[in-house]
């Protein structure tokens, strides 16, 4: 089973060509199958069947797995069988028809603007780590983009004379995304001082010895920004929803940020929609002058559960 598991690595790495982030992933949740499989003394992949397969999924959520992390566990295992059945190694799926548990879906944290531009705009020394920390986080928030897309990014996707930006995004999925004002001046700043760690390829962003950053590197660095500027925990996604949130709430173009975020379903872009309408309620509340409902009334309007045509 092990060998059969590493050559579907082998196969997502060197030919589907996922992100070092997304194999890990993979690795992760399909060896946490595979010792369950050990456990259950199976021999071969054609051994797991559907009822198995669901027995340890209710065993894993029993043990505090999260709905959306049983949810990626059972991609990664359709994924394993599609290639199995491809190559002729097996003849079923267990992982089909399963769905996880469903669980709550928690809005994702944002910075309000305010914020936002007291993270950006505080001070920066003329220095490497300054210079290129100042320019990763004005990017991250000028273009929305996740955390392997600003890893993977190399000189020649910037085109800083058209203030545009091309990046890699899931599946190996293209798109161009304009750079902000601020963000280009940034990259302006940080590029002549990259040359100075003699770096052996084309990453924008790398350590002080020239090897591109590491997500924990960046992860790092963006979580000590935070505190030092926002006395906050902040982390690369973050800044993400934060672009997202501020976007949707100056233009209401659903679609234009599905684009820009490069969500294949609207239906991961709607979320949004929820952070916006708790922004408008709080801002009626304080604003309006008959406007003196309780917190409870708030809350109520702001729960995605009642956001539908039908709402008074």
């Amino acid at each position: 089973m092990q060998s059969k598991l590493d050559a579907y690595l082998a196969h997502l790495r060197n030919e589907r060509q996922l992100s070092a982030h997304t194999l890990d992933a993979y690795r992760r949740d399909l060896r946490r199958i595979l010792a369950l499989c050990t456990q259950d003394q199976l021999a071969s992949w054609a051994e797991l069947d559907s009822p198995r397969l669901r027995r340890m999924i209710a065993r894993l959520h029993q043990q505090g797995l999260s709905a959306r992390s049983l949810a990626r566990l059972l991609s990664a295992v359709r994924g394993l069988y599609q290639y199995l059945l491809r190559e002729g190694l097996c003849q079923h799926d267990p992982a089909d028809g399963l769905s996880p548990p469903k669980g709550q879906r928690k809005l994702p944290r944002a910075l309000d603007a305010d914020r936002a531009q007291q993270l950006l705009d505080g001070g920066v020394e003329n220095e490497f780590l300054a210079r290129r920390d100042q320019a990763l986080l004005e990017l991250f928030y000028s273009s929305g983009l996740r955390l392997s897309e600003l890893l993977g990014l190399n000189l020649e996707q910037l085109d800083l004379a058209g203030a545009m930006v091309r990046v890699l995004g899931k599946g190996g999925k293209a798109r161009e995304l304009p750079v902000g004002r601020k963000a280009l001046s940034a990259l302006q700043d940080w590029l002549p001082l990259r040359l100075s760690a003699n770096p052996p390829d084309g990453a924008v962003f790398i350590s002080r010895q020239g090897r591109r950053l590491s997500p924990r590197a960046v992860q790092l660095r963006v979580a000590q920004a935070g505190v030092r500027e926002l006395g906050q925990h902040l982390h690369p996604h973050m800044l993400r929803h934060s672009f997202a949130s501020h976007m949707l709430e100056s233009s209401q173009d659903l679609r234009a940020v599905q684009e820009l975020l490069g969500h294949a379903d609207i239906a991961t872009t709607q979320i949004y929609t929820h952070l916006d309408f708790q922004h408008l309620a709080k801002v009626y509340d304080s604003a309006h002058p008959r406007a003196r409902r309780r917190a409870a009334a708030v809350n109520q309007l702001a729960s995605p559960a009642v956001l539908d045509d039908e709402t008074p």
